[in-house]
């Protein structure tokens, strides 16, 4: 590992921190795990976060970013944030390693370097986001089945039924792939749906951004609307471009983990955000301020051009929303699986069904009874999403660089805290202000 970090250009890998924590604060974060760590290339985790990446919600970000910035704003924004992500990311990645102790969990090297509230507060927030991200996607996909009931019935199913049958297809392919590793097998049948429902919306969206020239652009609202509605865009970018658990799945890589994990996070921010920025861009030329905030929506032609696209969208995200649920897998596999025995052994399997059983009773029941839970995502995103993404980040770097990063360093990992700090507020009080906006239109088991 020592190796490793010498040979790695990034200078935060090879500094001793034993000195600059405090005693109460060392603890030993061993590798005590049910899944599997140091077996995957980065070609392959690489593909998974590009095909991960440009699940369902990329259908989305059409309504959630463009319209509420427009053209100069938005492009601008995708840029910037992309760039900024993708730094941001670069840089944890860095951290794997420090004073020799590699860490597979973020809530780990954050407990390491400054104790147990943060610890604490890592996990929270890493927790709130899986999870709730887990019923979006759920949500997400009863509407796609709901769309694909109504093209052959003029009286569909409530939501909710589609909400229950996603939901159990959500835990079949659970039970059936344990860990992330496992879903190499899956990659190629992920990639095909990916850009198999991509390639074959790209040229209804040409057909009918040529068709409808009369599309306005214009952003709508008065002053504090365009305001608060910009700053969620700026929050939806976030969501877009990163995860929250670098860490974890930096874990599953092989060695060297640091140079493999970073060559995937440039798959990722080429060819992946080239495809779902693509898709959003696409989808707001062609439509304008009335592009859906689910695109298929607003697609032209015959009924099965809608339901082959759904239908695509729907089987790929079954993959994609299984790696952004992977750390509370981890968490519950490492705390109840008998971990001397194989994670596919019978008594394991039965443990493993009960516990993603359970998982997804609940977050099934929340999605179907919450069916507007995108509003709470935009939310604890806001808040929890960008410390996990650039706040934390420059933190470590000061922590373990402390007594080598020249003023320059410092100053602009401060600006960076400090900057994205008053993000996080000024994004969460948007998200606020939605929630209370739409509050009236909320009740349990709305069939939206």
């Amino acid at each position: 590992m020592e190796g490793e970090a010498k040979a790695n250009s990034f200078r935060a890998l090879d500094v001793d921190v034993s000195n600059s924590i405090k005693n109460d604060q060392v603890q030993e974060y061993g590798h005590k795990t049910a899944h599997t760590i140091d077996h995957d290339s980065w070609k392959q985790v690489g593909l998974l976060l590009a095909t991960c990446f440009n699940c369902g919600w990329i259908l989305s970000f059409s309504n959630l970013i463009m319209v509420p910035l427009g053209w100069e704003w938005g492009i601008t924004a995708l840029a910037a944030i992309g760039l900024f992500t993708a730094y941001a990311n670069w840089l944890l990645a860095g951290f794997h390693f420090i004073d020799g102790q590699r860490f597979i969990r973020y809530k780990d090297i954050m407990g390491f370097l400054f104790g147990r509230h943060m610890y604490y507060m890592t996990w929270i927030n890493q927790f709130f986001i899986f999870l709730l991200g887990n019923m979006g996607f759920i949500v997400l996909g009863g509407r796609g089945l709901k769309d694909i009931n109504a093209a052959f019935s003029d009286s569909p199913l409530r939501l909710q039924y589609h909400i229950v049958i996603t939901g159990v297809a959500y835990f079949t392919f659970a039970l059936i792939v344990p860990n992330m590793s496992s879903m190499r097998a899956w990659l190629g049948v992920s990639v095909l749906f990916t850009f198999g429902y991509i390639g074959f919306m790209l040229p209804v969206l040409v057909n009918d951004g040529n068709s409808h020239r009369s599309r306005s652009y214009e952003i709508e609202g008065n002053k504090a609307d365009k305001v608060f509605n910009g700053l969620g865009a700026l929050a939806a970018i976030i969501v877009c471009n990163t995860s929250g658990m670098l860490l974890e799945i930096q874990s599953t890589l092989r060695k060297p983990a640091v140079n493999n994990m970073r060559k995937a996070l440039f798959v990722q921010y080429t060819v992946g955000l080239t495809v779902y920025y693509g898709v959003c861009i696409m989808g707001y030329w062609a439509y304008g301020t009335s592009v859906s905030d689910y695109l298929p929506i607003n697609l032209t032609g015959p009924k099965w051009a809608k339901v082959v696209a759904n239908s695509g969208v729907y089987l790929q995200n079954i993959v994609s929303q299984h790696m952004f649920l992977q750390p509370i897998h981890e968490i519950l596999d490492t705390k109840f699986l008998k971990l001397d025995k194989s994670i596919n052994s019978r008594q394991n399997l039965q443990r493993r069904f009960v516990l993603r059983a359970l998982l997804f009773t609940v977050t099934t029941f929340v999605a179907a009874a919450l069916p507007f839970i995108g509003d709470f995502i935009n939310f604890l995103g806001s808040f929890a999403l960008i410390p996990l993404t650039f706040i934390f980040p420059s933190m470590i770097f000061l922590k373990v660089k402390r007594n080598t990063a020249n003023a320059a360093q410092k100053a602009w990992h401060w600006t960076i805290i400090i900057f994205s700090s008053l993000l996080a507020v000024a994004t969460t009080a948007s998200a606020v202000r939605l929630i209370i906006n739409d509050v009236t239109q909320y009740h349990f088991f709305a069939n939206t």
